[in-house]
């Protein structure tokens, strides 16, 4: 996931949540639009919705007020969209799922299931030298997990993606694009 201290200047990180027909080749498009033009995606996750014929697209990327606003209209302008939401971070619900595998040999596996406790986070599978860990939550939260188990080997990490709602009775289908 990004990290704010990592931008330059004005950049800032967005997230965009598109709702876009649920067919062949959109997400191509999708990511065309952003290499065509340069744009580095940060995050994608992509699901249908309740509806099998609607998918949504949560997309985090930087860039300048400039930028956003060219993504905006460019991913608007795709024929495939139905909706297009910047997500602001303060209406909105946000988490990532993590899987992370680490060293624990037996001398230090009470240690690391310790952290996966104090972080609500669960074990998935449990062999001779390492745990795979789940932990869903926000990017502080899984950054802060990261850190701790850092010294004690991460070996490998598939991360989600940020996923988001806005709260309350607010949704990205009700609204005009």
């Amino acid at each position: 996931m990004p990290n704010n201290d990592q931008n330059n200047g004005d950049e800032e990180i967005h997230t965009f949540a598109v709702l876009v027909e649920n067919k062949f080749g959109v997400l191509a498009k999708v990511a065309s639009l952003f290499s065509a033009r340069g744009y580095n995606i940060d995050s994608l996750c992509v699901g249908v919705t309740q509806d099998p014929s609607v998918s949504r697209i949560t997309l985090v990327t930087s860039g300048d007020i400039n930028i956003l606003e060219q993504i905006r209209k460019q991913l608007s302008k795709l024929i495939d969209t139905i909706k297009v939401l910047e997500l602001d971070d303060k209406e909105t619900a946000e988490r990532e799922l993590v899987l992370i595998k680490v060293s624990a040999p037996k001398d230090k596996r009470s240690e690391v299931l310790q952290i996966v406790e104090i972080f609500r986070a669960r074990t998935i599978d449990i062999s001779n030298d390492a745990l795979i860990i789940e932990v869903t939550g926000d990017e502080g939260k899984i950054g802060a997990m990261l850190e701790l188990l850092r010294p004690y080997g991460i070996k490998e990490i598939a991360r989600t993606g940020k996923v988001g709602l806005s709260r309350g009775a607010k949704t990205l289908k009700g609204l005009k694009n």
